[in-house]
């Protein structure tokens, strides 16, 4: 149970670290997160903290519904565009309207970070599986499909949930274990790659199996 900032991925450098040693890393940009609401164990039955992250444009400011500018208007914080909850084990030392930002990483030495995968569309089986496909000779006739997936006359069907062509990427997905390259203000560098193409949301937290 820890704290999740919310960030945005803008690419990916390369740094010499302290041992000058080059680092391929991802730089992330954490713009300070707001505590919108503290939720406690007597009232809300766990403990936990309401954080929003991106500030809207304009634009999106507008097309807000009313409960969400109602929201933000009661306590006084810029609209966000994204809302999420960590659940903790203390929230004495929060407040609402108090800003978190890319310090609190700065004596971390290892981040989980959770992204959405880049969109491939609709993929054949060689591509999505990793299946060989059939004989490249010119009258094999199926080069790239999946081959024979049916069965003899008993049962006489496939059996649902095997690898067939469907859509690939986009999926919700966690790298762990991401050493902490540096925090340079709002932006955080990690070691490696994260889910996501540039521009994309990510969320940050403190390693969970690694402490370093």
């Amino acid at each position: 149970m820890s704290l999740t900032l919310t960030g945005q991925k803008k690419g990916m450098a390369q740094v010499f670290d302290r041992e000058g040693k080059l680092v391929v890393c991802t730089v992330i940009l954490v713009e300070p997160n707001a505590v919108l609401q503290i939720k406690r164990k007597e009232t809300h039955g766990y403990n936990g903290i309401q954080i929003g992250g991106l500030p809207m444009t304009q634009a999106q400011a507008k097309r807000a519904t009313k409960p969400i500018k109602g929201h933000f208007a009661k306590i006084q914080v810029e609209p966000c565009r994204v809302i999420r909850e960590s659940r903790l084990d203390e929230v004495d030392q929060y407040q609402v309207g108090q800003k978190l930002d890319a310090s609190l990483f700065t004596d971390v030495k290892f981040v989980d970070v959770e992204g959405v995968t880049k969109g491939k569309g609709f993929q054949g089986v060689m591509k999505l599986h990793g299946m060989a496909g059939g004989p490249g000779a010119h009258g094999s006739g199926f080069h790239r499909h999946a081959g024979s997936t049916g069965m003899r006359s008993t049962p006489g069907r496939c059996f649902p949930g095997g690898p067939r062509a469907s859509r690939m990427g986009g999926d919700r997905q966690t790298v762990q274990n991401l050493r902490v390259v540096a925090v340079k203000g709002n932006l955080l560098l990690v070691e490696g790659a994260v889910p996501g193409a540039r521009s994309g949301i990510v969320y940050i937290s403190k390693a969970e199996k690694k402490k370093g």
